[in-house]
């Protein structure tokens, strides 16, 4: 039996290596050393020559796309799944973008992600029917919404859950309530998604949020 070589890693330490053990009861799965950051993924990577890479998506404020070419650049022919808790489209649209070809929410069991493992190493791939709908839209949007998107990747979690309140209409102090932080913390995050996004106004970090799709998540009043 022909063994699939995988690759997991994870900043949270108990469940890579519980969900490690896991996998390493099936068969024809071969489980390389676990990875809790990126270097030590890249550095497994390259001696282990992983088949599938299972990684989780944000590490710490993070994204791990951003590590997707250097990891692809090593092992060429490894198929990458990223196993988030996110469910925020554009992340996904960046990640598939950038070479995944597996998207799995961590609330699935392992069963399910085992299957899902299978189906990479023949080549296939895996996208929650929910979201493969939105995911082709954007897929198939032209440059303008491209660019905006891969300009929302640059940012870290909090500041896009400030953006996110940005594009809700919330003003400084309803953002720094909403999200439990002071409102100087707030003004720091804001400042920091502006410079990253390289505009000069709110109302131009809203507008370019909205090219990339996020929408209110609130009524209008």
């Amino acid at each position: 039996m022909k063994q699939t070589r995988v690759l997991v890693m994870d900043d949270h330490r108990l469940f890579v290596e519980t969900l490690a053990v896991r996998l390493a009861m099936e068969p024809d799965i071969e489980v390389l050393p676990v990875a809790h950051d990126i270097r030590g993924m890249l550095a497994i990577a390259k001696t282990g020559r992983p088949d599938v890479v299972v990684l989780d998506l944000m590490l710490g404020p993070t994204s791990a796309v951003g590590a997707l070419q250097d990891l692809l650049d090593r092992c060429p022919d490894a198929r990458v799944i990223f196993l988030t808790g996110a469910q925020d489209i554009s992340l996904m649209v960046q990640a598939v973008r950038s070479g995944a070809v597996g998207w799995v929410p961590k609330s699935v069991g392992a069963d399910q992600l085992i299957r899902v493992i299978r189906t990479v190493a023949l080549g296939g791939g895996y996208i929650p029917a929910r979201s493969l709908a939105e995911l082709l839209r954007r897929l198939t949007m032209g440059d303008e919404v491209a660019e905006a998107e891969h300009r929302l990747a640059s940012l870290t979690q909090r500041e896009r859950q400030v953006l996110g309140c940005m594009v809700d209409g919330l003003g400084r102090s309803q953002i720094a309530e909403s999200l439990g932080v002071s409102v100087n913390t707030a003004r720091t995050h804001t400042q920091n998604l502006l410079n990253k996004l390289e505009v000069h106004s709110a109302l131009e970090a809203i507008s370019l949020a909205m090219r990339a799709g996020l929408r209110p998540s609130m009524p209008a009043a």
